[in-house]
C-alpha cells in the first residue's frame, strides 16, 4: 500500500462506530502508529518491549506510554515517549489522525495516533525499555482475514486479537488497534475474522 492510497482510504472513510463499556479510573496513555514509505510501500514500525518492564514485558507494541503531568496533551505524550523509546524526533513526525481510545487490562486507556514519519537519522532504542525495533509491511497487518480473535466470556474485555507475522505473534492491544485501523481503511471487509475458540 502506498502513502497516497493509505491517506485516501483513511481520510475517505469515517471511523468505525465502536461501542465499549464505560470504564472509570483508567489511567491515560498514548501511542504512535508510525508509518514510513520505502520503495513506494508503507511500512509499520513496532517494538518488542524489554523483558524487564513491569507492564506488558516482552510484548510487541507501538512506541508510547502513560501520560505525565507535564505533557501538554496525549499527542505530546505519544511523541515524547517515541522520542525516549526509539529516538524518533518530533520534527520527523506528521500527524494523520487518531483512532478510538483502547482500554487494556493493566488499567490504561490508550489513545492511538496514526502518523507518517521521515526519520533523518537512524532510530535508536532505549535498551532499558525496548528489546528490538522492527518493521512490518502495512499490507501484512491490514487484511482482516489474517487476524485471529479469541473471545472471552464473563469479562469486560470481550475479545483479544492475534496477528501472526513471520516468526512473531502480534497480540493484545497492539493487534486490537491494528484491527481497528484495518476496519477504518477497509470497512467493506471489517467483519472477517478467524476465531480461535467457539
Amino acid at each position: 500500500m502506498t502513502r497516497h492510497d493509505f491517506l485516501r482510504r483513511f481520510q475517505l472513510h469515517p471511523a468505525p462506530n465502536i461501542q465499549r463499556p464505560l470504564i472509570k479510573r483508567l489511567r491515560p496513555a498514548a501511542v504512535l502508529v508510525p508509518l514510513f514509505e520505502d520503495n513506494g510501500e508503507l511500512h509499520l514500525i513496532l517494538t518488542q518491549r524489554s523483558a524487564q518492564l513491569r507492564h506488558h514485558a516482552g510484548q510487541i507494541s507501538f512506541p508510547g506510554g502513560r501520560q505525565e503531568p507535564h505533557d501538554r496533551d496525549l499527542y505530546a505524550t505519544a511523541v515524547r515517549e517515541a522520542q525516549e523509546e526509539i529516538g524518533l524526533q518530533p520534527e520527523d513526525i506528521t500527524l494523520v489522525g487518531q483512532l478510538h481510545d483502547y482500554p487494556v487490562m493493566s488499567n490504561f486507556l490508550i489513545r492511538p495516533y496514526v502518523v507518517l514519519i521521515n526519520p533523518r537519522q537512524p532510530l535508536q532504542r532505549d535498551h532499558r525499555e525496548v528489546a528490538e525495533i522492527f518493521t512490518v509491511p502495512l499490507r501484512e497487518v491490514l487484511h482482516q482475514n489474517k487476524h485471529y480473535v479469541y473471545r472471552l466470556r464473563r469479562f469486560i474485555y470481550d475479545q483479544v486479537y492475534f496477528i501472526p507475522y513471520q516468526q512473531r505473534n502480534i497480540w493484545g492491544a497492539t493487534a486490537g488497534i491494528l484491527r481497528e485501523l484495518a476496519d477504518h481503511v477497509y470497512p467493506e471487509r471489517q467483519f472477517i475474522y478467524r476465531p480461535l475458540n467457539d
